[in-house]
């Protein structure tokens, strides 16, 4: 059985530069095109939030594992009203823009094994951008939008609690927990690979983390 605390150590272990990045105030520069201000980071969130929802749906819609299956609708669900909170403080007219790199390669995965791995990775990466996001309404002295947020990260504590349960499940030998690292490290590296293309098109430099 493999022990899920150790899992997820090890992936933040083996991911620990570029989630420092991923937890730097760049990558809110980064997803917005350089302009921080409340309607950017709001549509950059949206279109992460949406993009959670469609890609869990989709998962827990052709998915075999009675566990994961309902893990999957359940985080799918939360995502979809963390995407209609949002979408509450731009407007109903707003419609998403793009599809995050992590949620595209999260879509490559058919495996259960791959797809829990990879559940991890992105609930870690995406712990460091929300922390982003709250800092900013923080900092524009808008608490409760703050707090809106410190919820959703929340949420991903719970999926996090969700993830780790069913590791436990699916991954039956060694193999199976090299093979969700592996989905989990390349979760990761998506969205620090898309990090790193956002800051080079606009001449900056990714690596400071400050």
């Amino acid at each position: 059985m493999t022990d899920s605390e150790a899992f997820v150590e090890t992936v933040r272990e083996d991911n620990q530069t570029a989630l420092s990045r991923l937890g730097s105030s760049k990558s809110l520069y980064a997803d917005t095109g350089g302009d921080i201000d409340t309607e950017p980071v709001l549509q950059a969130t949206a279109d992460a939030e949406h993009a959670a929802w469609r890609t869990f749906a989709a998962w827990a819609d052709d998915e075999a594992h009675d566990g994961a299956r309902q893990a999957f609708e359940k985080t799918a669900e939360e995502e979809r009203e963390h995407y209609e909170t949002v979408l509450d403080k731009l407007g109903d007219d707003y419609e998403p823009e793009s599809v995050p790199a992590l949620h595209e390669y999260l879509r490559g995965l058919e495996t259960t094994v791959e797809r829990v791995g990879a559940f991890v990775g992105r609930i870690v990466a995406s712990k460091r951008s929300k922390d982003q996001v709250v800092g900013y309404f923080v900092g524009d002295a808008d608490p409760q939008t703050a707090q809106v947020f410190r919820e959703f990260g929340s949420d991903l504590d719970d999926q996090l609690d969700r993830a780790e349960s069913l590791l436990e499940t699916v991954c039956e030998d060694e193999e199976d927990e090299e093979r969700a690292l592996e989905a989990a490290n390349g979760a990761i590296e998506a969205a620090y690979d898309e990090y790193v293309e956002n800051m080079e098109a606009m001449g900056a430099n990714p690596k400071p983390v400050c």
